[in-house]
């Protein structure tokens, strides 16, 4: 009798049973706790500075751990409030009110998901690394720009001219009134305690240094007295910002649109690229970048019905996730609970925390999005690519962050057009004949040299052009060397071309 071999199925997980590894758990839960201590004070700060209550960039914290982080796509990317969308979010708030901000964020959380739907997640890895680069350092310039002012005491001027314009007096301010100086020296201190956290002993860093910083700084205030401007709490559920009847009418508004699109393009890059730099950190499994996009989509759309700041995967946090141990999902996931934890039992310890300590930590958050080192190796190195970098930074500081970035891009396709499209022109001239050998790519862009070396061939001779070693031949080049040859034919010259075996 022959008894049929059958592959054993795996064992079902029963109801209630645990869903996380028991192995694991304790280093999750390490690294949870570290997290979330990095995550408050950026997620307030984030708030402050995009001009919207301090409770909102909480409530974003919260979904990205409760909610993004249970979702499949990466492991150890932890989501929140971020600051290379600070500039963004203050400047829709400006132009369209804190109302339309919950439908725009909703919009843009509905966009991302039909793009990882449609597995165009991948795509974003095909932006030119000079004009990402150009983007965050330009984001960069503009957070420094506009934070040097709470530092001083003084309301963030709107435009980037005033805010040029607006230096002398900040200057003055800091060294003459009692709240710039009180200002200046707390950013100081904590910028201070930032840098010379990273030299201490390794069991002692996982203290984040921004959170020490925040302690340190706001013990002084409040034992001094510091006439300093401290971060104004409320309640939570009285901070969301459902959007009205009336908000949602603005959602057929070209400019409502726009912003929909660019909230939607620029937080799934800075995801997907903080994915590919997080991935390159670990050995747990890689993130599925249109899962990824859909798992923020998903976060980004409660986060608009909410009211609340965008979101965004943020390298800072990941990093941090992963530098302190976590192995698992469970440690994004704790983090958000300890969040909705501490905003519920403890809100009154964020209304000790001066912004102008916040200013500092976004002001070193921009530093780092500058990452000067990089850029001064990219000038030695390419200079092409570092004049796409610097002309992206220099038109999103200028103008704003689409203008600047879609400049960037369109400048980055030119450049690698031009430099893709290079064509060799090889003559070799006889006493009655001449022979022309072209290479490369004739494309339009090399049109007018290729006109140049063919009106320069003597006449009177036996000309043979050839041109079967070039690699792709477009229809502009085509017509233009039958149009030549044609008119060399009709002056009693024999012309002889060999074409590509395609012709494009």
């Amino acid at each position: 009798m022959i008894s049929r071999l059958e592959t054993p199925r795996p064992a079902r997980r029963r109801l209630g049973a645990p869903r996380w590894p028991k192995a694991t758990f304790g280093a999750d839960l390490g690294a949870s706790l570290v997290v979330f201590l990095v995550a408050v004070p950026l997620c307030v700060g984030v708030a402050v500075a995009s001009g919207v209550p301090a409770e909102l960039g909480i409530v974003t914290g919260i979904i990205g751990g409760l909610v993004v982080g249970l979702l499949p796509g990466s492991t150890m990317q932890v989501s929140g409030p971020a600051a290379g969308l600070t500039v963004l979010v203050a400047s829709a708030v400006d132009q369209h009110g804190l109302a339309a901000l919950g439908v725009i964020v909703l919009g843009a959380g509905v966009v991302q998901i039909l793009l990882g739907i449609s597995r165009l997640g991948t795509w974003f890895r095909a932006i030119s690394p000079s004009v990402v680069q150009g983007m965050l350092a330009g984001i960069g310039l503009v957070l420094i720009l506009g934070q040097i002012y709470p530092v001083g005491g003084l309301a963030q001027p709107e435009s980037t001219w005033t805010k040029f314009s607006g230096i002398p007096d900040l200057l003055v301010a800091m060294v003459t009134t009692p709240e710039g100086i009180s200002g200046l020296v707390l950013a100081v201190l904590a910028l201070g305690i930032m840098a010379g956290w990273k030299k201490v002993p390794g069991p002692l860093r996982l203290v984040p240094g921004a959170l020490l910083a925040v302690l340190v700084t706001s013990v002084l205030a409040l034992v001094f007295a510091m006439p300093v401007q401290k971060v104004e709490v409320g309640s939570l559920l009285a901070a969301l910002n459902v959007p009205t009847a009336e908000a949602w009418g603005e959602l057929v508004t070209p400019a409502v649109l726009g912003s929909i699109l660019t909230f939607a393009l620029i937080a799934s890059a800075e995801s997907l690229f903080s994915a590919a730099a997080v991935d390159r950190m670990h050995d747990a499994p890689k993130t599925q970048y249109n899962k990824e996009l859909v798992a923020q989509g998903a976060g980004n759309a409660l986060c608009g019905l909410l009211g609340a700041l965008p979101m965004t995967a943020v390298i800072v946090r990941s990093a941090t996730n992963v530098q302190a141990g976590a192995k698992t999902k469970l440690s994004r996931v704790l983090h958000g609970f300890w969040l909705l934890l501490f905003v519920v039992l403890l809100p009154g310890v964020l209304a000790f925390i001066p912004t102008a300590v916040l200013a500092a930590l976004l002001i070193q958050a921009g530093w780092k999005l500058l990452e000067l080192r990089q850029v001064v190796a990219l000038v030695r190195e390419h200079r092409s690519e570092a004049f796409v970098l610097v002309l992206t930074a220099g038109m999103i500081v200028a103008t704003d962050l689409l203008i600047g970035t879609l400049t960037g891009l369109a400048v980055a396709i030119v450049k690698t057009a031009v430099e893709v499209s290079r064509l060799s022109v090889r003559a070799e001239h006889g006493d009655e004949h001449v022979r022309v050998e072209l290479g490369g790519n004739a494309t339009f862009l090399r049109l007018p040299r290729l006109l140049d070396h063919l009106e320069q061939l003597p006449t009177g001779k036996h000309v043979h052009l050839d041109l079967t070693m070039v690699r792709h031949l477009d229809r502009a080049c085509h017509q233009a060397v039958e149009h030549w040859a044609a008119q060399r034919r009709r002056g009693d010259c024999t012309v002889e071309v060999a074409l590509p075996a395609r012709v494009g």
